[in-house]
């Protein structure tokens, strides 16, 4: 397994995120556990959840399914990095109140400790912004993550889905307060979406964040999306996001070059999608989800796969990117 700094910490993290979305909504706990422990067995040692994972009735489940996996024990809680995130709202369907979302100080403070519990640990490596608060002062925010830290409730900062200036007004802000400031933002991010390379990716650099690109294959996509349609005849047909977007003619015309493209080369179409990730300026590792081991031992296959400039630049061809701020917006 490959590894590199987090942003400008001095934090290892592997290149591929281990990412739980998926235990407990379609995993159940035996099989997450199995998962993780493939996951720590290839070396991977960077896993991100959500406190609202696990969704509708079972949000925090997933949370409870990593702690009752570090509380086996044998170094699992010390070997990995673990991220989580705050934003939504952990109240059930009608119990909604103010202040139990979002990102006051208030819903910071419970929300860690709320975290903690489940997860069974009494630190967060990475405790991220799942969403970008337009209510909450970066000031306020800022002032409830400095006692957290001096508490060692958490130890880094990361956003997820914040455009370029906020994370330069969330790291301005922390520079003036003499704050750490974020390390990290996850945001979407692959070969089918690239608007991240305007003005995320740069800033991210500039500021010294890593990035953590989700949803590598596009909600499937990416992952030979025609291909699986063709050999499952009609017991096997895309669905969710990648149906919707297969429906597009010219989407569809893209993904089937692209496909063919790999196929004349011999390569995996999900490992292709991740080692291009892999390879772009600025990201430290793409999250997968994976729901079964398989499905983990593929992505962490694309680790080791490198991509000549012949590769790059057909697949530059077929999803071209939006090209460098400003020139982009010129006409």
């Amino acid at each position: 397994m490959e590894y590199t700094k987090l942003g400008r910490t001095g934090l290892k993290v592997s290149r591929i995120v281990l990412g739980t979305m998926n235990f407990g909504p379609q995993t159940d706990e035996a099989a997450s556990h199995t998962i993780m422990d493939a996951a720590h067995g290839a070396g991977l040692n960077f896993f991100d959840t959500a406190n609202v994972y696990g969704w509708g009735e079972n949000k925090g489940r997933t949370e409870e399914i990593l702690g009752s996996w570090f509380a086996q024990g044998g170094g699992r809680r010390e070997k990995t990095v673990l991220a989580t995130k705050v934003f939504g709202s952990m109240a059930a369907e009608g119990e909604r109140w103010p202040n139990q979302d979002r990102l006051s100080a208030l819903n910071i403070r419970r929300a860690v400790d709320a975290s903690l519990k489940r997860l069974q640990t009494d630190y967060i490596d990475l405790y991220q912004f799942h969403h970008v608060d337009r209510g909450t002062p970066w000031e306020e925010i800022w002032q409830a993550i400095d006692v957290l830290v001096q508490q060692g409730k958490i130890l880094y900062v990361g956003s997820s889905n914040h455009a370029g200036w906020h994370i330069a007004q969330a790291n301005e802000t922390a520079a003036r307060r003499g704050s750490y400031g974020l390390v990290s933002e996850q945001c979407l991010y692959n070969l089918a979406e690239r608007r991240a390379e305007m003005d995320v990716i740069p800033a991210a650099q500039e500021y010294g964040l890593g990035v953590i690109p989700w949803s590598p294959l596009h909600g499937g996509l990416l992952g030979g999306a025609i291909r699986k349609e063709t050999e499952g005849g009609s017991g096997r047909t895309a669905s969710g996001r990648s149906a919707d977007a297969l429906s597009n003619t010219k989407v569809r015309d893209q993904v089937q070059r692209y496909e063919d493209l790999l196929a004349k080369h011999g390569l995996e179409p999900g490992e292709t999608a991740l080692a291009w990730l892999l390879a772009r300026p600025g990201v430290t590792g793409p999250i997968v989800g994976p729901r079964t081991t398989d499905q983990l031992a593929s992505a962490l296959r694309a680790v080791e796969l490198k991509l000549d400039d012949e590769i790059l630049s057909s697949l530059d061809e077929i999803f071209p990117g939006p090209g460098p701020t400003p020139e982009a917006f010129a006409w």
